[in-house]
């Protein structure tokens, strides 16, 4: 990994307005060189074909031995502050791992003092508190100038008081905040049958493997000594959470509001032995999803509380769910140097390995080439064959799935599963009936996994409540799964390679995403930053599954993504485009996201048009010499405004999947119908 540090002290502030657009149509003779062509001189087709040469080769050097590719994950400073925050808290600090973070975390600063969620982007209040009490806990003295000015950005925007309550969570552990003044989340939860509102089973996989662990220690209420005060971070410490006005009664936020009021006076009169009844049911429910790596759903937040919920129920560090728990959480360090590390949030090796097979063998790599079979090979160990959380929306649907992490046997997910069969049925295995029934279930249980309306979320079907949205402790992200274009098209993608495009499921999946077209002409890209992302995805699925480039939802596509090409011939989309509307198509040229408006124009037809062959130089013009692409901007998204993700290995597989199809003019990388 390449360490990301022009936002420390000195380094990057926030971008201020959207960058510059060109609006470019039609054919033109190829330029010597200027703006769009990267100062590039020579034939596009000739660069594009030694752009993938180079990238081919540097991806192919990157694979483990054992067929697997995985990028680094890169999020914000609150990972590195919660380990921290937990090592302090289970008394297991580490001088070497407290100082490696320490330095991480100060490379990430601001110049006004903040810490951003994404690179480029504005501070951010909860994620510059979180990164400032770890470098307390790293010995750094409040006077400290760095100190200095992300404690005075705090206290200007409120102090602790506005923060999100999964920050102050973390400081009630240590007496810095009042566990009375938190949203309460009883542990009962864990008995409401699913057809009662706000169920564990009406949140999101990831909200739920979460919330299920915090109701333990919300209902204990632990506080550690606190090895300082942080007065500095309220606007007045004699009043710390100054009272605010409740939203009307008559509205959701009232009604909810109230509702926690209500709750916090259930825990005075709660049946004592239900209650520890329903912390060891939930400590049964935790127990039974940890899996064979030691980790809890594959992401950090479930596994940092879900030690910490068993912890506080008697399990010592010693206990072999605590001991495999906590060297899970190991595993999601990066050194990027001796001296330095960052925690992943999550690990996205069965995500890489499929995107990468996809791209060398859309660029001309032998479906029968040794890497491939041998990513196959690996993929196909992946395959989940046991039942998990999905089943209690689908019940006797066969298993068939494929997980996001090397371990997470009880969340596979859509998306990842379609993608798997897409690059399954691109190689020449020497046991394609072994591929085809692996192919096969995956299928079938991604069919199963439609929701109602036609769609598909990523890892539950019809996952749509509106009320988990509402609850007071529910502003740390999105807590509901429902279906998104970009993981719908990806199904329909893989089932028109298939030769199921007419399929009766894959049809209402097509009138879905055509529904669902703004009217701009892009689609909304719920995993990816942003329209890019969802038009990127969404295009080459529909023409894969027999809609003519002359279709008019594909025709308003092709001129939306046009509108947005940036001077120097890339795309680029800011994460706050989620935000605010002046950001929609709009930032600097990143080499994923260029590549996804590629992939939609070629699948539409515009192979020879000016701005496909702009884009094409623009990313030959900017590949590094090891063939590999720069992107410190963060193009991949966890939670929309909330939670975003640099993955490291976007910007190899994606352009090199486009510059792949440029050159060989397959827009599906040559696949046969029902291969």
């Amino acid at each position: 990994m390449t360490a990301t540090t022009d936002g420390g002290p000195g380094g990057e502030a926030a971008r201020g307005t959207p960058s510059a657009r060109t609006k470019t149509s039609g054919t033109i003779p190829e330029p010597a060189s200027g703006p769009g062509t990267g100062g590039l001189t020579g034939r596009t087709e000739e660069l594009a074909a030694e752009a993938a040469r180079r990238a081919t080769g540097h991806l192919l050097a990157r694979q483990h031995p054992d067929g697997w590719w995985k990028g680094d994950l890169e999020t914000n400073v609150t990972m590195d502050a919660e380990d921290l925050l937990l090592r302090q808290f289970l008394g297991i600090q580490d001088e070497t791992v407290t100082g490696a973070a320490g330095r991480w975390i100060r490379s990430q600063q601001r110049e006004d003092g903040a810490w951003p969620t994404f690179h480029g982007g504005p501070g951010d209040l909860s994620a510059t508190v979180e990164a400032y009490v770890a470098l307390r806990l790293a010995g750094d003295a409040p006077e400290e100038p760095w100190m200095a000015a992300a404690s005075a950005f705090v206290r200007e925007r409120g102090g602790i008081a506005r923060c999100r309550v999964f920050t102050r969570i973390w400081l009630a552990l240590f007496g810095w905040w009042r566990w009375d003044d938190l949203p309460e989340l009883p542990p009962e939860l864990i008995y409401l049958p699913k057809w009662v509102p706000l169920n564990i089973y009406s949140f999101a996989s990831w909200a739920r493997q979460t919330i299920v662990p915090l109701t333990i220690v919300a209902a204990h209420r632990p506080v550690r000594p606190a090895p300082f005060v942080l007065d500095e971070l309220h606007t007045d410490p004699a009043r710390p959470n100054p009272p605010v006005p409740r939203a009307p009664l008559s509205s959701w936020d009232g009604f909810f509001q109230r509702l926690d009021r209500a709750l916090h006076a259930y825990r005075k009169v709660s049946v004592r032995p239900l209650r520890r009844a329903a912390m060891r049911s939930a400590a049964r429910w935790i127990i039974e999803r940890q899996e064979n790596d030691g980790c809890f759903g594959g992401i950090q937040p479930p596994a940092v509380y879900s030690v910490i919920a068993l912890h506080l129920l008697g399990y010592d560090l010693d206990h072999p769910v605590l001991r495999a728990g906590l060297k899970a959480l190991d595993e999601f360090a990066v050194w990027p140097d001796k001296d330095t590390r960052m925690i992943e949030a999550c690990q996205s090796p069965v995500w890489d390995t499929c995107l990468a097979t996809i791209a060398l063998a859309d660029a001309g790599v032998p479906a029968d080439d040794p890497a491939l079979v041998k990513a196959v090979d690996w993929m196909l160990g992946e395959q989940i064959t046991k039942s998990g959380d999905w089943a209690v929306q689908r019940p006797g649907l066969p298993s068939g799935g494929w997980a996001f992490e090397f371990q997470n046997d009880t969340y596979p997910d859509i998306d990842d599963t379609a993608e798997v069969v897409l690059a399954l049925i691109r190689v020449d295995h020497p046991e394609p009936e072994r591929v085809k029934a692996s192919v096969d279930r995956g299928v079938r249980w991604n069919v199963g996994m439609q929701s109602k309306n036609g769609a598909w979320g990523a890892f539950d079907a019809d996952n749509t409540s509106a009320f988990p949205n509402r609850l007071p402790f529910c502003d740390f992200g999105e807590v509901i799964d429902p279906p998104s274009a970009d993981v719908t098209a990806h199904v329909v993608e893989m089932l028109a390679a298939l030769g199921l495009e007419h399929a009766p499921h894959t049809r209402r999946g097509i009138d879905w995403l055509l529904a669902e077209q703004e009217r701009s002409g892009a689609w909304f890209g719920r995993w990816g930053v942003n329209y890019i992302y969802g038009t990127g995805s969404v295009v080459p699925a529909l023409v894969a599954a027999g809609l003519p480039a002359s279709h008019p939802a594909i025709r308003r596509a092709v001129g939306w993504l046009e509108s947005v090409q940036n001077e120097d011939g890339g795309w680029g989309e800011d994460l706050r485009s989620y935000s605010s509307a002046e950001w929609v198509g709009r930032g600097e040229s990143t080499a994923s996201q260029t590549a996804w408006a590629l992939l939609a124009l070629l699948a539409a037809g515009e192979r020879e048009g000016e701005a496909v062959r702009r884009g094409v130089r623009w990313l030959a013009g900017t590949q590094n010499e090891d063939g590999s692409w720069d992107e410190p901007y963060f193009t991949g998204t966890g939670f929309p405004r909330d939670f975003s993700i640099n993955y490291h290995l976007y910007r190899m597989v994606f352009p090199l999947t486009a510059l792949g199809r440029y050159v060989r003019g397959e827009p599906f990388g040559g696949l046969r119908k029902g291969a």
